[in-house]
């Protein structure tokens, strides 16, 4: 077969071109359809001499995965969702994160239905759980057990995830708008309505 060589966008084929199928190649420069046959003729050569036929398509052969132990598992082994999720979280370091929100998701069931009915979790940061009571009597009660809610918690969901609660009573509403207010008698808002 002869040899070809390119540059510049243009090829020479030697004297003992391939076959083309029509009419054999003149040597020296080669541009157009004469280029397109020659390489098609190089191509379907390479592909005889690596025992292809034309239109045939090659047998897909498997590669050997590293590490792969055949049958046995391996990381590319289906995995249970919980197992995956846990895996997630302690990669990307969120267990304190999780903690935290399983206490305001489970607040009923950690600390009993008669505290959970009359308070509500609404944040717990570094440590620091603040719960919202019903009314003021409820956040007078609450004050007063925060020392066995602790221990509780601390059983319940691990050392050091609650520290300290903070009570505070129920939400009053709130006429004041906007980072400017003004100060005076006008500016107490309406009050014929609780009267």
């Amino acid at each position: 077969m002869g040899a070809t060589t390119c540059t510049a966008g243009r090829c020479r084929v030697s004297d003992d071109g391939p076959d083309l199928g029509g009419d054999p190649p003149v040597p020296g420069e080669l541009s157009g359809p004469d280029l397109v046959r020659a390489a098609l003729a190089q191509a379907r050569a390479a592909a005889r001499a690596k025992g292809l036929a034309p239109g045939v398509k090659p047998k897909r052969r498997l590669r050997a995965v590293e590490g792969r132990s055949g049958s046995g598992p391996d990381a590319r082994d289906p995995v249970a969702f919980g197992a995956a999720i846990r895996r997630l979280v302690a990669e990307r370091g969120w267990e304190d994160t999780t903690t935290a929100a399983g206490v305001l998701a489970n607040w009923d069931k950690l600390v009993g239905p008669e505290i959970a009915d009359h308070s509500r979790p609404e944040s717990l940061l570094d440590g620091v759980l603040v719960l919202v009571a019903e009314s003021t009597a409820w956040a007078t009660q609450l004050r007063l057990l925060t020392r066995t809610l602790v221990a509780r918690l601390r059983e319940q969901v691990g050392e050091g995830v609650v520290t300290s609660i903070v009570v505070r009573g129920p939400a009053q509403p709130d006429w004041r708008k906007g980072p400017r207010r003004v100060q005076g008698p006008g500016a107490r808002g309406p009050r014929d309505t609780y009267g």
